[in-house]
């Protein structure tokens, strides 16, 4: 009788063997359709996804009114203190859309539209500064001229057609996202249940875990998905934070320094600010070319000593103090991160290589003391045996 269970249960095991191999096949061979269909699916649960966002981003603000409004004296506000919490916060959140969209964005598309309009007279300016520099001077170097001469050769009508046609290629594929008034009005009513239900929605998650999953495993998934959420919520928060504090001191510092294009350079710092060590360094060398080009060498020397300033005080002040010490990791993993994420996965991917590297990290180093606490369980048995 044992031998004929033994021999039913190898069957299955071929059988579903057989079948993972057909499966695989099938969706090697049929590949576009896959991935068509995933394309529709994210597609559908776009709303949802932005929703998650949304909630994601408010939830820090909606927590804390919440504390503050537990703490009323009046029984009504108390008890009502996490809908009052979820109303205050989107009521706080519209207002500062709106602001940003009739107070910043107008200022920033002026600056871009006369940029773009300029840039074939800031190209000429250019090339006609460069071919001033004394001959001895360090931007004379063979490898710069070769660059320079590639750069003397580019048709700058037809590179601005082109990007041209990507910018409004871009833009139309904003209106579309913005003129979904389904997606965004279900996005909305996705993020209001979450912040409205999320310790339900989180203890149901834990539940349903914990049923299909050995103990160990849920502890572990718990654990990490705890680590995670933690690591990637202070990441983001704190950064998109830290862009904002940035970007608003270095515009007034150039205001000030009556840079020309100040609120847009302003506004691309605090972005690029975002990703650690790359994106402030490639931002701040594209502020003071563009200030070199239309103010000068003395104008573009001053700014850059005062950007550079300012961002060692990030850097050691306002970054530390908004993020503390939990994401303190080696700048060779950050670099590292960072290159791969934005070669697969460009500017997104840079952004969150940090958080996903620190989660990776810590996950191996756990496996690996793990590992060696094993290890070294054994060796201490082998030499008492011994």
């Amino acid at each position: 009788m044992e031998e004929i269970k033994q021999g039913w249960k190898k069957r299955i095991s071929w059988l579903l063997i057989a079948i993972t191999v057909v499966i695989v096949y099938k969706m090697l061979d049929n590949i576009s359709g896959i991935q068509a269909w995933f394309g529709t699916l994210l597609t559908i649960l776009k709303p949802f996804l932005i929703g998650l966002l949304i909630a994601y981003i408010l939830f820090i603000p909606c927590r804390k009114i919440e504390n503050a409004l537990k703490k009323s004296k009046f029984k009504i506000i108390s008890k009502k203190a996490r809908g009052i919490s979820v109303v205050t916060t989107y009521i706080m959140f519209i207002a500062v859309v709106i602001i940003i969209i009739n107070c910043i964005f107008p200022i920033l598309i002026d600056s871009v539209v006369e940029l773009v309009s300029n840039i074939p007279n800031y190209y000429e300016t250019l090339v006609n500064k460069y071919a001033e520099l004394p001959e001895d001077s360090i931007f004379k170097s063979d490898m710069m001229q070769e660059k320079m001469q590639e750069l003397t050769n580019i048709d700058i009508k037809q590179f601005l057609s082109i990007n041209n046609e990507k910018i409004i290629e871009y833009v139309k594929n904003i209106i579309n996202v913005f003129s979904g008034i389904f997606d965004v009005f279900v996005s909305i009513v996705v993020s209001v249940y979450i912040l409205l239900q999320r310790s339900s929605i989180v203890k149901s998650l834990r539940r349903f875990s914990r049923a299909i999953f050995k103990k160990d495993t849920y502890e572990a998934l718990d654990k990490y998905f705890t680590n995670a959420n933690e690591v990637f919520f202070t990441f983001v928060t704190s950064q998109l934070l830290d862009a904002v504090i940035v970007g608003i001191l270095t515009t007034v510092a150039m205001l000030i320094l009556k840079v020309k294009y100040a609120p847009l350079l302003g506004f691309i710092i605090g972005l690029f600010n975002m990703i650690p060590y790359i994106g402030a360094i490639v931002a701040v060398a594209f502020g003071i070319l563009v200030t070199f080009i239309t103010g000068g060498f003395g104008k573009a020397l001053v700014m850059a000593i005062v950007v550079i300033i300012l961002q060692q005080i990030d850097a050691n002040i306002i970054n530390p103090k908004i993020i503390g010490s939990s994401l303190k990791t080696s700048p060779l993993l950050v670099l590292f991160s960072i290159t791969i994420g934005g070669a697969y996965f460009g500017i997104l991917g840079m952004f969150l290589a940090v958080p996903i590297a620190v989660v990776i990290k810590t996950i191996l180093t756990d496996f690996v003391d793990s590992r060696n606490k094993i290890k070294d369980e054994e060796e201490k048995i082998e030499e008492k045996v011994e």
